[in-house]
């Protein structure tokens, strides 16, 4: 009975399912599986096209702002750096052009020349081709400028003795700027006799001696008497920076720079010496080894000349190279020997060696070598 039962309600339950086509169905979910594949691969294609078209924008030379980013997260791109190679400078090429090349010398500095006329006196400033007047003062004929009028080592200061009241034996210090107008008074009744009555000490002190006959030290870049006792000595002359002194000392020539001194002797040719009063120190080396001498004339007045060099350490005269009457030899602060002579300048090393000549015109071939600054 039961089993009857079973079977009556199984086919009722038969009667009211709705037969299913299963084919329709598997249709419809494969064409909505291919649809939401082909949205899918739609976005990863827009995403990838925004991403190239963004950083095609970012890198655009134009200097335009880059195009808006579409919305979401966004992705910053680093460019790859650019090594640029700079264009070299023709200016500053290490092969210069012939037109902008121009002939080594060796004396590439300024020459200072004092130059003696009947109504003026003058300064020159040679420097390679160009000759310029730089400071000149009017001929005086009982005055004391053309004995005295002197320029510093550096090339900066000039300074003289004027306004004598008393026959041309002493007068004004006055100092100035080289190539410019006006002067400083410095000190009162200061010989100007002498082969050299100013002589300095590197290129702001001054060595003059009153009209007492007393040395004074002068700072002429401060306008002040320098302190303290000046000393004895006799025939001073400085190297160019001021640290080697030769003097003579009670009848004995030296060099010395405050912290050690050197006697020596010279005797200079005799056929010569009887037609002078004497020699002296006319320029001393940078080391203080060697010495340029000059006579001293039987009068007072201005010396500037020098003939001879004098190796200290040895007191023996050195053999200079080179030909033609010498006229003065001055060692400069840059280690040159400048060996002025009627022909032109020898200018020689530390050695004495030959580095070249300096032609001189005419006109001042026949001046007197001041300085030279390099």
């Amino acid at each position: 009975m039961n089993h009857d039962r079973l079977r009556l309600d199984l086919a009722d339950l038969a009667e009211e399912v709705t037969p299913v086509d299963l084919r329709d169905r598997a249709l419809r979910t494969s064409r909505r599986l291919g649809i939401q594949r082909a949205v899918a691969t739609s976005a990863a294609a827009l995403v990838m096209i925004a991403a190239a078209t963004g950083t095609a924008l970012a890198i655009r030379p134009n200097g335009q702002a880059p195009a808006p980013q579409p919305a979401g997260p966004s992705t910053t791109v680093t460019p790859t750096p650019v090594e640029v190679t700079p264009i070299p400078d023709p200016s500053a090429s290490s092969e210069p052009t012939s037109s902008s090349t121009k002939p080594a010398t060796v004396l590439a500095g300024t020459r200072y020349y004092l130059e003696k006329t009947s109504n003026k006196y003058r300064i020159h400033a040679v420097r390679g081709g160009s000759d310029r007047v730089v400071h000149q003062l009017p001929f005086v004929t009982y005055g004391c400028e053309a004995n005295t009028l002197t320029v510093s080592p550096d090339g900066k200061r000039v300074a003289w003795v004027q306004d004598s009241t008393d026959g041309n034996l002493s007068g004004v210090l006055l100092a100035g700027t080289l190539g410019k107008p006006g002067a400083t008074k410095l000190l009162d009744d200061v010989n100007c006799l002498g082969p050299r009555p100013l002589r300095w000490q590197g290129s702001d002190l001054l060595m003059v001696g009153k009209k007492t006959g007393q040395s004074v030290l002068y700072d002429v870049a401060a306008n002040k008497r320098v302190d303290g006792d000046p000393g004895q000595e006799t025939d001073r002359c400085w190297s160019a920076d001021g640290r080697w002194l030769a003097a003579v000392a009670e009848g004995q020539p030296y060099v010395a720079d405050g912290t050690q001194l050197r006697q020596y002797t010279y005797t200079p040719p005799k056929d010569e010496a009887a037609h002078w009063g004497g020699w002296e120190a006319r320029s001393v080396s940078m080391d203080g080894r060697y010495v340029s001498v000059g006579w001293i004339g039987t009068d007072p007045s201005r010396r500037d000349d020098s003939f001879a060099v004098v190796d200290t350490t040895t007191s023996k005269v050195v053999d200079l190279p080179g030909s033609g009457d010498i006229r003065s030899i001055m060692f400069t602060v840059d280690n040159k020997v400048i060996v002025k002579r009627a022909t032109g300048i020898s200018v020689l090393d530390t050695g004495f060696k030959p580095l070249g000549t300096v032609a001189e015109s005419t006109p001042v071939r026949n001046m007197t070598l001041l300085a030279y600054v390099p």
